[in-house]
C-alpha cells in the first residue's frame, strides 16, 4: 500500500488503518475489492462490530424505564452516545441531540414539526439546486401543505452556489434556509455560515444537511450558529438506520412532538397528554439502542485518528486521483469548485454511466452511478446521470491507479 503525506505533515499509513476495517479484505469478480462507494455509505471499522456484538451479547434490554442491571448499563451506553454527539459537533448541551434513522428522518422532523407550526400562506423557504432529494421533498410537501413557497439557488457551471442571486432571494418573507454543507453529488463544500449568517439577519432559520460534511470537516454548530444540523451514522463510518439532529434548545422547546407514543409522554391520560423533555419529546417508541451505542464507537474512531489528518490525506487522494483522469479520452468531471471534499464525478463521452459501473465492477471497483438521488441537479447540467467514485482515508493511490486503467480500457470501447 501507498503512503501519501499529508498536507499537514504527518505519514498517514494507511495499510495499518486497512486492517481495521474486515470487508476490505476481501476479492470481488475475482479481483482485489476497491471500495469507491464512501458517499453512499462508509465501511465499519471493527470497532463499530465490537460495540455491536458487545451490546447484543452483554447489555441488550430495553432503556430509561428498567431498574434491572442490564437496562441500567444500556441506557447509560446510549446516553453516552448523546454526549459523544454532543462533542462531536460541538453543541452547547446533550438535550439538544435528538437520535433519528438518519439525515433524511431528522429533515423530516424539522419540516413537519417546525414548518407545519411556523410556515403560513406567503412564506418562503430557501433550499439550493445542489440538494439531495431528501432536503427537497419535505419542504416541497410541507410548502404546499401551508401556502409556501420553496425557492432554489442557483447552481454555477462549476458546481459551486451563487451567492448574488441567493441574496437576492432572502427577504423578510423568508422563514427557513436548507441547504446541504458538501454536496453528495459534486463534493462541492458550500459557504453555509455565509448563508447561515444571511438568513438570519432576516429572521430566518437555518437548517445544515451535514451526511456528507460530518465525516470530512470539523463541525462547531455553535461556530456556525445554524439552528438544526442533521447527519447520518453510516456516512460516518457507524452503522445504518441511525443518526442525530442538533436543534437549538429554545427552539426544539417551542417545537410540538413529531411522533406520539412511549417515551415522548410525561402522564398520558384519555383526556390529555403531557409531553417530555426535549430530547425524548422528540425520540417516541423503542429507539434503535444497538446501532445508537455503536455510533459511538465510530465517532470515538474518527476522533481518534483526527479529523485533520483524514481530511489533508482524503485532499491528496482526490488530488491524485483528479490528475490521473486528465487523459482518459472523452472523460468530463462534473463539478470542479475549488472548495471540495473527496468526490470524483464524471461522465464519459459515448458510455452510459451505468455501463461505467458495470465495467469497473467486473474489476473489482465498485463506484456508484446514477442520479444519486440529485435529480434536479443532474437536469441542470444536462444529464441523467454520472459516474462517482468517493474516496475514504482507507483508499489508496494503487486503488485509484486500477480505476484509471479500468477507464481507459472503457474509453476505447467506444471507437
Amino acid at each position: 500500500m501507498a503512503t501519501l503525506t499529508s498536507s499537514v505533515g504527518t505519514s498517514f499509513d494507511v495499510e495499518k488503518i486497512r486492517q481495521d476495517f474486515p470487508v476490505l479484505h476481501q476479492e470481488v469478480n475475482g479481483k482485489p475489492l476497491a471500495y469507491f462507494d464512501n458517499a453512499a455509505t462508509t465501511q465499519k471499522p471493527q470497532a463499530v462490530l465490537d460495540a455491536l456484538t458487545h451490546y447484543y451479547t452483554q447489555d441488550n434490554a430495553n432503556i430509561h424505564r428498567g431498574i434491572h442491571t442490564l437496562a441500567e448499563r444500556a441506557t447509560a451506553a446510549f446516553e453516552h452516545t448523546r454526549e459523544t454527539v454532543r462533542t462531536f459537533l460541538n453543541a452547547p448541551s446533550a438535550e439538544e441531540i435528538i437520535f433519528t434513522r438518519g439525515t433524511t428522518e431528522g429533515i423530516n422532523l424539522v419540516a413537519s414539526s417546525w414548518g407545519h407550526t411556523h410556515l403560513q400562506a406567503g412564506d418562503e423557504v430557501i433550499i439550493s439546486g445542489m440538494e439531495h432529494h431528501s432536503n427537497i421533498v419535505p419542504w416541497q410537501m410541507v410548502c404546499e401543505a401551508r401556502g409556501a413557497t420553496l425557492k432554489v439557488i442557483p447552481v454555477r457551471a462549476d458546481g459551486s452556489l451563487d451567492l448574488e442571486a441567493f441574496e437576492a432571494l432572502v427577504s423578510s418573507r423568508t422563514k427557513m434556509v436548507a441547504v446541504v454543507y458538501v454536496s453528495n453529488s459534486l463534493g462541492t463544500i458550500n459557504p453555509v455560515k455565509t448563508i447561515i449568517d444571511k438568513a438570519h439577519a432576516v429572521g430566518a432559520r437555518v437548517l445544515i444537511d451535514g451526511a456528507q460534511a460530518s465525516s470530512h470537516l470539523n463541525i462547531d454548530v455553535q461556530a456556525l450558529d445554524c439552528d438544526f444540523y442533521v447527519f447520518s451514522g453510516h456516512k460516518i463510518y457507524g452503522p445504518t438506520g441511525v443518526g442525530a439532529l442538533f436543534g437549538k434548545r429554545e427552539v426544539l422547546e417551542a417545537m410540538p412532538p413529531y411522533q406520539g407514543g412511549g417515551e415522548m409522554i410525561k402522564e398520558v391520560t384519555f383526556e390529555k397528554t403531557t409531553y417530555n423533555d426535549i430530547p425524548y419529546k422528540f425520540e417516541a417508541g423503542t429507539p434503535n439502542i444497538a446501532d445508537v451505542v455503536a455510533m459511538k464507537a465510530a465517532i470515538d474512531y474518527l476522533q481518534a485518528l483526527g479529523k485533520d489528518n483524514l481530511a489533508a490525506y482524503e485532499h491528496e487522494l482526490l488530488t491524485y486521483a483528479t490528475q490521473a483522469v486528465q487523459d482518459i479520452p472523452g472523460l468530463k468531471l462534473v463539478g470542479t469548485a475549488s472548495e471540495k471534499i473527496s468526490i470524483l464525478s464524471f461522465v464519459l463521452e459515448g458510455i452510459h454511466h451505468f455501463d461505467i459501473g458495470m465495467m469497473l465492477d467486473a474489476r473489482g471497483v465498485a463506484i456508484r452511478t446514477g442520479h444519486h438521488c440529485t435529480q434536479p441537479l443532474m437536469h441542470h447540467f444536462g444529464l441523467e446521470g454520472t459516474a462517482r467514485a468517493s474516496f475514504a482515508f482507507y483508499n489508496t493511490t494503487e486503488e485509484v491507479d486500477r480505476m484509471v486503467e479500468g477507464l481507459h480500457r472503457i474509453a476505447k470501447l467506444k471507437g
